[in-house]
């Protein structure tokens, strides 16, 4: 066996640098930091992250979890270079899930894995995920950071977030009065939020566009640019309107799936929702991506979320009341339909065109 120093391995020989995901720890830890809120203080670099639900508030909660990731959407930040708003996605995708059943998202903890990992690229995926947990009221209290060489090619990454959060026995939702006749209202998105982006990938390419042109639906904004605006997160101003009204029976995060997948979940077996389309004022991108790709309406109310992120179903007495505590916290809504017997139709229909 040759022992001699010149012919000695290390892990960074092997494509892993120890010293570079140290430097990464220091970095983000003012990050880290930005998202402390009751119930969790300490810092990060620990074996686990602690949180202390007495302290948060709660009495007697129930834990709620979600995880979810960013999908094909990071490639068209590693393409462009753009990594700051995909942390935003990542929390969103996450906190929104937990929104809906009425929890109130407490911490979260995220996983990144790369190939080769740079501590200025890290550090903005870390800011965004800082600033996601900041707009959900969420603390960041760890995560954990993998550098595989051969698992990941070129400057490929992938993400993934774990979520918790808690609501005190007795109020999850959705609840079981769900009625025929309550009202369904609508909560603009920021546009596509983070789904179906293997089709808008596909249709960039076949129009042959680059990420640095002008995005033919916001000629002031680069595509690459205009299709990375984070997912909106709806935490705060729907916590508020929960606790200032009681009258919201459920909510729907409109992700993968559309209206057509995700209201159902919420929705008894013997009812339905009837969808005003006329209601709804898709954004620019959707109009684009109809036409560039020749994509029916039906596919496009069951893969994008067509300009509405998250639904709330509530009271026909009720619903003035919702909207304006909606309102008072900063958040736009739209009346786009209410809940009908199902009987042997299906449990989403649509009324009016979705494009004019």
């Amino acid at each position: 066996m040759n022992d001699s120093p010149e012919n000695r391995m290390s892990y960074a020989d092997a494509g892993v640098d120890i010293d570079e995901g140290n430097a990464l720890v220091e970095r983000i830890k003012p990050m880290v930091r930005s998202t402390a809120r009751l119930g969790a203080d300490s810092e990060i670099g620990g074996f686990g992250g602690l949180f202390d639900l007495k302290a948060a508030g709660f009495s007697d909660p129930i834990l709620v979890a979600a995880n979810d990731g960013v999908g094909t959407k990071l490639k068209v930040a590693i393409e462009t270079g753009r990594h700051d708003t995909v942390g935003i996605d990542l929390v969103a995708m996450c906190v929104n899930d937990l929104i809906v059943q009425g929890a109130e998202p407490l911490l979260f903890l995220d996983y990144f894995a790369t190939g080769k990992l740079s501590v200025d690229q890290g550090a903005a995926i870390v800011s965004g995920i800082a600033e996601g947990c900041r707009q959900a009221g969420c603390a960041l209290i760890g995560g954990e950071t993998a550098e595989m060489p051969g698992m990941y090619a070129g400057e490929d990454y992938d993400l993934a977030g774990f979520a918790v959060g808690a609501a005190e026995r007795g109020t999850l939702l959705p609840s079981s009065d769900i009625a025929t006749g309550d009202v369904i209202v609508g909560l603009p998105s920021s546009g596509l939020h983070s789904n179906g982006f293997s089709l808008v990938r596909r249709i960039v390419a076949m129009e042959g566009l680059a990420w640095d042109a002008a995005a033919p639906f916001s000629p002031s904004t680069s595509l690459g640019e205009a299709l990375l605006e984070p997912t909106k997160i709806y935490v705060k101003p729907l916590l508020a309107a929960i606790r200032a009204t009681g009258a919201i029976k459920a909510m729907a995060h409109i992700t993968g799936g559309g209206f057509t997948e995700n209201i159902p979940r919420v929705l008894p077996d013997d009812l339905a929702a009837t969808i005003d389309l006329d209601a709804i004022t898709p954004p620019p991108v959707f109009s684009w991506l109809s036409k560039a790709g020749n994509i029916a309406d039906e596919e496009m109310l069951r893969t994008f979320n067509c300009g509405i992120g998250m639904v709330v179903i509530v009271a026909a007495d009720e619903a003035d009341t919702v909207r304006a505590s909606l309102a008072d916290a900063g958040q736009d809504t739209v009346t786009i339909g209410s809940v009908a017997g199902k009987g042997k139709g299906t449990d989403v229909r649509y009324e009016g065109a979705l494009f004019a």
